[in-house]
């Protein structure tokens, strides 16, 4: 008997402990640590997952012919049965571009608040996603999913109805930022919700997840009304036609730009199709508003003045076929650059993207535009929270643990700082890699398993089907070329009927290397003459030794190392 009541208990103790095991709160960042972009977060439950942001990043200079990186779902894919809802903080690229390529793969319902579902439908349209369970909420409400209950809180950012998030769970509430500043000043919408952070920092915060993009810069963040003083100077001077370039979702800036050309009796020109189509939305949807007949087609342009026209454009990342590179590099099909042009790139450079936007902006001062950046006026904010931002969310929330959210790993490093200046342990906050897990129960929190995680690389219409080994190869191409040799031998003979003959492309002009040729010719044949005579005949053998001795005859001759394609045909 009392050996029974040692097993049962002994039973429920281990019960006891597994049940311990399962309630556990997860946090895994899949992508946005230590890099700015690529933001997605998953929240895990027991049987219950929900994301926050699904974004995409630009690709690394390194990443030749990639147009967009999307974060790895492997994690996602493996869990998809658990997955509750993708909930949404604003409505930038850098936290909705992934949905599209997601969405293919995984059928979830998508929560945001009016704009942000409404330029994501624009790019649902463009993947052909028709029957996507998108549902719009308001600052303040309350979203079940699973065991989880989300709050939107409204914030400031440089697109109207960004949100931040209050993610109630069973072991305690997680609030997540998302992109924000604090605007007193905002050009649309109320202010932050200052009242509804200090409430839940009143009733008690598990984990705070804050934006880190800014955290290494001192003071404030300037208000988003501060670009619209430097725009009403900028047009009331200039002459002849501006032409101004920024995001494409950067809502109030357009507006911003809108308020100044109506005031000076300008017309509007929109040049980029995500420039159109966000443009259109926030119209539509009443964040942009503009008066009848200010904005005119691009086609129109040659019916007004250069000193009665705007052009808002897309390209202030100086990204090689946006509209605003085409213009620069007179290969725009409807708008040419003229002496009295006045350009505004209305942007700072993501980090990555200095070179390109540096070589755009010479571009147009070669061509004897005038030019306003960044560097020379306030014609940018940003929509990032600097330091004493960062401080008062801080301050507000008062959370028990804290993880520095979207940045690179110094930005991340700052803000940790920030957190440890007021008073918060080291030991409580995780700077984290993405597919790193933290780990939350009723009393800690600590570092858990690493799921899978990185980059998928989009080309064109293939998503992942471009990895390291592409672009290797797409890397030596581009710096050292391509030798084609063509030989065409007997099946029955075993003897070489025609050829080789030696193609070169991106390695040397043909034209001025006869000789080179000429010797590089003679080698293969050597080679395969070689093989021949000891009757080898199976092509792989065959194609490395003509690699081979190409290689070493071009190396030793003019100590280059091009990409060697051998191409063999039997009759």
């Amino acid at each position: 008997m009392s050996r029974a009541g040692n097993n049962r208990e002994g039973m429920n103790r281990e019960s006891m402990n597994n049940r311990d095991r399962d309630d556990k709160l997860r946090i895994i960042p899949l992508g946005g640590m230590g890099e700015v972009g690529k933001n997605i977060t998953v929240f895990e439950y027991k049987d219950d997952i929900i994301l926050v942001d699904c974004g995409m990043s630009f690709p690394e200079e390194e990443m030749l012919g990639v147009d967009v990186v999307i974060p790895d779902i492997t994690y996602l894919l493996k869990n998809k049965d658990k997955i509750r809802g993708l909930f949404l903080t604003h409505g930038h690229e850098d936290h909705i571009g992934a949905i599209p390529y997601v969405l293919k793969k995984i059928n979830m319902p998508i929560y945001g608040t009016k704009l942000t579902l409404g330029i994501l439908e624009n790019k649902l349209k463009e993947h052909r996603l028709n029957r996507v369970r998108l549902n719009v909420v308001k600052h303040g409400d309350n979203i079940k999913a699973g065991r989880f209950r989300v709050e939107f809180i409204r914030t400031g950012h440089s697109i109207p109805d960004s949100s931040a998030l209050a993610i109630h769970t069973p072991i305690g509430t997680v609030v997540h930022t998302g992109d924000f500043k604090i605007d007193f000043t905002p050009i649309s919408g109320d202010v932050t919700d200052l009242h509804r952070f200090a409430e839940l920092g009143r009733e008690g915060v598990l984990c705070l997840l804050s934006d880190s993009t800014n955290a290494e810069r001192p003071g404030f963040t300037m208000s988003e009304r501060t670009v619209g003083e430097t725009f009403k100077d900028i047009f009331a001077r200039s002459r002849g036609r501006i032409i101004v370039a920024t995001f494409a979702s950067n809502v109030d800036r357009i507006q911003q730009i809108v308020h100044a050309a109506e005031r000076n009796n300008r017309k509007i020109v929109l040049s980029g199709r995500s420039m159109i189509n966000n443009t259109t939305v926030a119209m539509e949807l009443g964040y942009l508003e503009v008066q009848d007949g200010t904005l005119i087609d691009i086609n129109e342009m040659d019916r007004y003045r250069n000193d009665e026209l705007v052009i808002i454009t897309t390209g202030s990342q100086g990204e090689p076929m946006s509209a605003l590179t085409r213009i620069a590099f007179g290969e725009h099909r409807k708008i040419s650059l003229l002496a009295d042009d006045l350009v505004v790139i209305s942007a700072s450079p993501i980090p990555g993207n200095e070179k390109t936007v540096s070589r755009v902006i010479n571009k147009l001062i070669e061509s004897g535009t005038e030019v306003i950046y960044e560097a020379l006026a306030e014609v940018h904010v940003s929509g990032h929270a600097r330091q004493e931002e960062l401080k008062l969310i801080h301050t507000l929330v008062k959370p028990k643990y804290f993880i520095p959210a979207h940045g690179e790993y110094r930005h991340l490093k700052a803000n940790a700082d920030i957190a440890m200046s007021l008073g918060m342990s080291r030991e409580n906050i995780f700077i984290l890699d993405n597919g790193q897990s933290v780990e939350f129960t009723r009393t800690k929190a600590y570092r858990g398993p690493t799921v899978t995680s990185g980059n998928i690389l989009v080309d064109g219409l293939g998503v992942g089907d471009v990895g390291n080994i592409v672009l290797r190869d797409r890397k030596h191409l581009s710096e050292d070329g391509l030798i084609v040799v063509v030989v065409t031998i007997s099946k029955q003979e075993g003897t070489v009927i025609a050829g080789p003959d030696i193609i070169s492309r991106g390695f040397v002009y043909v034209r001025e290397s006869e000789d080179l040729m000429e010797a590089s010719r003679e080698i293969v044949k050597k080679a395969l003459d070689e093989c021949l005579r000891k009757r080898i005949t199976d092509w792989a053998t065959l194609k490395l030794s003509i690699r081979d001795a190409l290689r070493a005859y071009i190396y030793e001759k003019i100590k280059r190392n091009p990409m060697i394609l051998p191409i063999i045909m039997e009759v």
